[in-house]
């Protein structure tokens, strides 16, 4: 089972989702999007927060309100840290998570932990939990499934592109040649119609 929730910022509507527990989390951890942004309870045991962003978004672009609704529902999801104030929340995109056999069910690491952000929670908000909560739905995805198709998706939009960029680059070539031919042409033109100062002659070249 995944949860899924909504929040907006400026008109923008985000989905944040979470697994109902760490085996849930195991597959989020595989089948996660190359754009979603990974949010947890700093040394700390919760649930794992993902929220998603929108093609071409960076995590720089998002509104620091979203930010502070997934370090909220983090936190109301963690045993330990909804019951604290003055944690701290880490995030950093699902690409960044480091996940080797060694490790139990539900942890991650880092490859790069300067890529890693913290954002600081003061107290837990109801105002902001209570509002997530009204848009929450459970569903049975395929993450698998879903994963895959989207990387189809993704080699497809790639095929398009490389099309596109080939047509042009053809394209550029062909206007070249063709300013490259007119001025052959016009310079071969002129030359066709220079007069000459070669005397045949038939004609003295004494003055008088």
């Amino acid at each position: 089972m995944v949860f899924y929730y909504t929040c907006k910022a400026e008109d923008i509507v985000y989905t944040i989702y979470m697994g109902r527990d760490k085996v849930e989390n195991e597959d989020l951890i595989k089948w996660g999007f190359e754009e979603d942004v990974w949010f947890h309870v700093d040394k700390l045991s919760s649930a794992h927060v993902y929220l998603r962003l929108h093609q071409d978004e960076t995590l720089d672009d998002v509104p620091t309100s979203v930010i502070a609704d997934c370090a909220q529902l983090v936190k109301a999801n963690s045993i330990q840290g909804n019951k604290l104030n003055n944690i701290s929340v880490v995030y950093t995109m699902w690409r960044n998570l480091k996940k080797t056999n060694d490790m139990e069910v539900g942890q991650v690491g880092f490859y790069n932990q300067k890529e890693v952000r913290k954002t600081h929670v003061e107290k837990r908000i109801n105002e902001i939990v209570n509002r997530l909560n009204k848009t929450k739905v459970e569903k049975n995805p395929d993450l698998q499934q879903e994963k895959e198709s989207r990387e189809r998706e993704e080699r497809e939009k790639k095929k398009r592109e490389d099309r596109e960029l080939r047509k042009l680059e053809k394209e550029e070539e062909k206007r070249k040649q063709e300013i490259a031919d007119m001025k052959s042409y016009k310079t071969l033109h002129v030359e066709e119609n220079m007069t000459s100062n070669y005397n045949d002659g038939n004609e003295s070249d004494d003055f008088m």
